[in-house]
């Protein structure tokens, strides 16, 4: 078998571009996928001289407004933009091929919810593609895809149509005629050749940049020599898109109009997956080789019944959903992860956690499959770390779909007839056990019950808002959550013992690096409602439990609160959502929505929110490096002054004697670095305070710690800094500190200052962020590093023309916007914004001199025309309103008893107007009333004041203004 896999291998390089001989159609003569892709890309190396690169990275670099690389032109991006280094590798590109991987789920290009639903949509596919920057254009791209459907490929030309860009009269754009040409010189007949609109062959990056026309090919699945160009861009099954080819001739500017682009590129786009299912005489991507193995691995797996490729109300129990929507999902799950997108809690990682649950979910509850199974559809060739995530996400995923399951099933149950899903419920689905916003509606939807998704939307925003209003101690006092004077009073006299919260230290870091954290059993001692300590609290009342013991975390210290939920013992279907905790007096009040009624006496289980504790942790730790760093950088008199840890950020604030330079910036962040990368042991200990006082080093400890009080010391045991005389302190990261850590700074990865400013004189607050979110911070920073270098090197190169200096006075404008609000290290801003403002002095400089120089030479022409007259009005090209006052302006120093108006046409149908009078004509002779009476003439506006005045009007009116503006001379001189 290996012999004759190496022959065959032998026997398609020797004839690099030939589809294999045999039976085009049926399973015989079926190319596989792997032979279609190669071929695709042996095409165009082989046979056209393009250069084949490796598909990039589904996580973007660089580009914070894209969760996945979802098109296959994202990576050249900076071509298309005119933005790249001209000495990076990638400006030396001209003619490339590739197979890009493409995920779109989540953000603006988003086929989540489909995927399953039909048998075309897919959150992975693979988008292969060729591309020209400033070589061939529309002659070549189409002879090139038109030879490889029809003879490479073997696709039946009569099943072939072809569509291109109809014209647009609003924009004054023709109809692409020279592509239409192309296309019937090449053969296709007249009847297969379409034009179509705007929306359906314009092609566009965004609101602005480089756009242009596009030509599609459309399959004809039917075929038969029927005619089927009335069912081309109709939506139908039986004629869909294979291809786009765009070309890239306009560039959209702000004020919406298009420019032609200095250079023409041609970008275009086929799917693997549809491509596949023409060649292999399939209706369904799902039918191809693509899917089927892994098909019959769900059916080996789980026994359900086998995959049909019935949709909608013939798919009775939605099997065949569950079937695409697993065989889809598993694959996006091993590509990310691949490239290493893991599930987590925010952007893509969430999105990816997502998909993972939501394929957990059709495994589980409608497939009914045994644990393991999508860990188990990953190939054996893919590496065993991938399955391991994918293993252990499902694991941990179906106790709690489980528990959900019951949960939802318990309340349908309570439920009024005709009444929506309660939000509380569904926010504790959402929040504590994990799932999807999406799947709980699909779920619901199943069991036909909507959710009160307006009370839902409420819960979030006050989440958000409580996120997002700072320490959560600087927020109002709860009247449920913060004890008053009497009711302590009362807790004491009663003998209600102090919580005991020693459990929220109670945690371990496993083999390969993750926390584990055990739940907590406890007694409610007490309720806290309305300032009144109470026994019992009916079902969806606000209050707060007091516990004997706890392993939430209440806020303190700077860092934020636990979240998480609580159930009673014996009764797992009903969750208790805890939102914060508070300490008050010894007492940790924990805030809780009664789901249903809780009385003193209920024993319960809690379950931190594992995420937001270790995130906590993450950035508590780094608070202790930053503060070191500080210190080690800024010298031993630099003293915190407030501090403030959430999942998200820390921020941490300082004296200072003055601003922090950006070296200083960059030495903190590698005193940071370097104590990540030793992967110290964060060693921690309770002890007497009058013991802690003596430790060398040690901040002030003016504040009220609690005896005994708990240190936190980085790399050296608390043993060693305790001892008498011992500079071990001094050396390290050494403080008082109540809050939850990681056990070793090398979970920590990476931390990036995003933010320095200063508050008040001597006080400076900086921001940062960790793990992920700093690198990506860095790779953000880096890519605009490489945008402002290249704007700077055609800065340089010093252009004599207006327009081209006035482009890159826009990028320029638009770099610092971006570099002053994106999340990016602190120290490579403040370097790019040094560098932004010296360019954008620069531009303006030559564009006013570019000006005066252009509008010297009109004066001189208009002086010449109109020789000693009191009185000049003509028409002059000017690019800007700005050029043409300043056309006047000259005029008027050259010639001081000269009154004179100019109008502009320019080629969006708009003219300029701009005019002066001489001084010896005041006041009888205003600037302002004639620009008025010339524009009003143009159906326009002008304004100024009697010397000088400017507006602007409809080029309908034009000739009119000319003779209202020397009728309106006349009369006032």
């Amino acid at each position: 078998m290996a012999a004759a896999g190496r022959l065959r291998r032998r026997l398609l390089l020797a004839v690099p571009w030939r589809w294999p001989r045999g039976p085009r159609r049926g399973a015989a003569g079926c190319p596989p996928a792997g032979q279609v892709r190669a071929a695709f890309l042996r095409f165009f190396q082989e046979r056209h001289g393009h250069r084949r690169l490796p598909s990039a990275p589904v996580r973007p670099r660089g580009d914070p407004r894209l969760l996945f690389v979802n098109a296959g032109m994202n990576q050249f991006k900076p071509i298309f933009l005119g933005t790249v280094h001209p000495r990076s590798e990638l400006a030396q590109h001209r003619r490339v091929v590739n197979s890009q991987k493409c995920v779109r789920a989540g953000g603006k290009h988003n086929d989540l919810e489909d995927v399953g639903r039909d048998t075309y949509h897919h959150t992975f596919f693979e988008m292969l593609g060729n591309w020209s920057f400033g070589d061939y254009f529309k002659e070549e791209a189409c002879s090139m895809a038109w030879e490889l459907l029809t003879e490479v490929y073997e696709i039946p030309r009569d099943r072939l149509y072809v569509t291109y860009f109809g014209g647009d009269p609003t924009l004054g754009l023709s109809a692409d005629e020279e592509c239409r040409d192309v296309w019937l010189r090449l053969g296709v007949p007249s009847s297969h050749v379409l034009p179509f609109p705007l929306k359906d062959n314009f092609w566009e990056m965004g609101d602005t940049g480089p756009c242009g026309p596009c030509t599609e090919i459309h399959y004809d699945h039917v075929g038969g020599g029927r005619n089927a160009a009335a069912l081309v861009n109709q939506g139908s099954p039986d004629v869909v898109e294979i291809w786009n080819l765009v070309f890239m001739q306009y560039s959209r500017e702000v004020e919406g109009n298009l420019l032609p682009l200095p250079q023409h590129h041609v970008d275009t786009g086929m799917g693997l997956e549809r491509l596949v299912t023409v060649l292999q005489n399939k209706r369904s991507n799902y039918d191809t080789d693509l899917f089927t193995p892994i098909l019959d691995a769900i059916h080996k797996s789980c026994g359900a019944p086998r995959y049909q490729g019935l949709v909608g109300a013939a798919d009775v129990g939605r099997v065949n959903m569950a079937y695409r929507v697993v065989a889809d999902h598993v694959r996006t799950l091993c590509v990310c992860i691949t490239d290493g997108i893991y599930p987590g809690f925010s952007g893509a990682e969430l999105v990816l956690r997502r998909i993972l649950r939501r394929a957990v979910r059709f495994c589980s509850e409608v497939l009914q499959a045994p644990p393991g199974l999508l860990a188990s559809l990953v190939p054996t060739v893919v590496e065993v770390l991938i399955m391991g995530i994918i293993s252990e996400n499902e694991a941990a995923f179906l106790s709690s779909l489980e528990r959900g399951r019951r949960i939802i099933k318990r309340t349908v149950q309570q439920m009024e007839p005709s009444t929506n899903f309660p939000a509380e419920v569904a926010w504790s689905l959402y929040g504590n056990l994990g799932f999807p916003l999406d799947l709980i509606d699909l779920m619901l939807e199943e069991k036909g019950i909507s959710l009160d998704s307006a009370a839902f939307n409420k819960l979030a925003l006050d989440d958000a808002k409580r996120k997002a209003g700072g320490p959560q101690g600087a927020q109002p006092e709860n009247t449920n959550t913060h004890l008053d004077v009497h009711s302590l009073a009362q807790l004491r006299s009663s003998n209600v013992p102090a919580t005991d919260d020693s459990p929220k230290y109670a945690y371990t870091l496993r083999q390969h690096g993750q926390y584990e954290f055990g739940p907590c059993q406890a007694t409610v001692l007490m309720l806290y409602r309305d300032q009144c300590l109470q026994k019992e609290v009916g079902a969806g009342q606000h209050c707060g439990v007091i516990l004997d013991r706890t392993n939430f975390y209440a806020e303190q210290g700077g860092q934020d609160s636990d979240q998480g939920y609580m159930i009673r013992l014996g009764q797992q279907d009903v969750l208790f959502p805890i939102e914060s905790v508070h300490l008050c007096g010894g007492y940790v009040i924990h805030a809780v929505t009664a789901v249903e009624t809780l009385r003193v006496g209920d024993q319960v289980q809690l379950f931190v929110d594992e995420a937001q504790r270790l995130a906590c942790m993450t950035n508590h730790t780094a608070t202790h490096l930053l503060n070191f760093a500080l210190r080690h950088v800024l010298g031993d008199s630099t003293e915190q002054r407030g501090s403030h840890v959430t999942a998200e950020q820390l921020r941490f604030d300082f004296n200072t004697k003055g601003p922090v330079t950006v070296e200083q910036l960059q030495q903190v962040e590698q005193v940071v670095q370097d104590m990540i990368k030793r992967n110290e042991v964060v060693h921690m200990a309770e002890v007497p305070l009058t013991l802690a006082k003596r430790v060398q080093g040690l901040r002030a400890v003016d504040e009220g710690y609690p005896d005994p009080v708990r240190i936190v010391s980085l790399g050296v045991p608390v043993e060693s800094v305790l001892t008498r005389d011992s500079e071990a302190a001094m050396q390290t990261s050494v403080e008082l500190c109540c809050g939850t850590h990681l056990l070793r700074t090398g979970s920590v990865e990476d931390l990036a200052i995003i933010s320095e400013r200063q508050l008040v004189k001597g006080i400076s607050r900086v921001i940062a962020v960790t793990g992920s979110q700093a690198k990506q911070a860095r790779e953000v920073g880096q890519c605009l590093a490489m945008e402002v270098d290249s704007v700077s090197l055609r800065m340089k190169q010093r252009s004599t023309s207006i327009s081209e200096m006035q482009n890159l006075s826009k990028e320029v404008g638009q770099l610092t916007k971006v570099v002053s609000s994106t999340a990016m290290p602190q120290w490579q801003r403040k370097e790019l914004q040094a560098i932004l403002k010296a360019l954008q002095r620069t531009a303006n400089t030559a564009i006013k001199k570019l000006e005066l120089q252009q509008a010297e030479k009109k004066a001189q022409s208009l002086l010449a025309k109109h020789c000693n007259q009191p009185v000049i009005i003509d028409t002059v090209s000017a690019d800007s309103l700005s050029i043409l006052m300043k056309v006047v302006n000259q005029l008027c120093d050259k010639s001081p008893d000269t009154s004179v108006l100019l109008l502009s046409p320019q080629a969006s149908g708009e003219v300029l107007c701009a005019c002066q009078v001489s001084k010896n004509c005041l006041p009888a002779f205003s600037a302002a009333d004639w620009a008025m009476a010339v524009c009003t003439q143009m159906e326009g506006k002008a304004g100024g004041s009697p010397i000088v005045a400017k507006g602007s009007g409809n080029a309908k009116g034009m000739q009119g203004a000319l003779t209202t503006a020397l009728e309106f001379a006349h009369s006032k001189l």
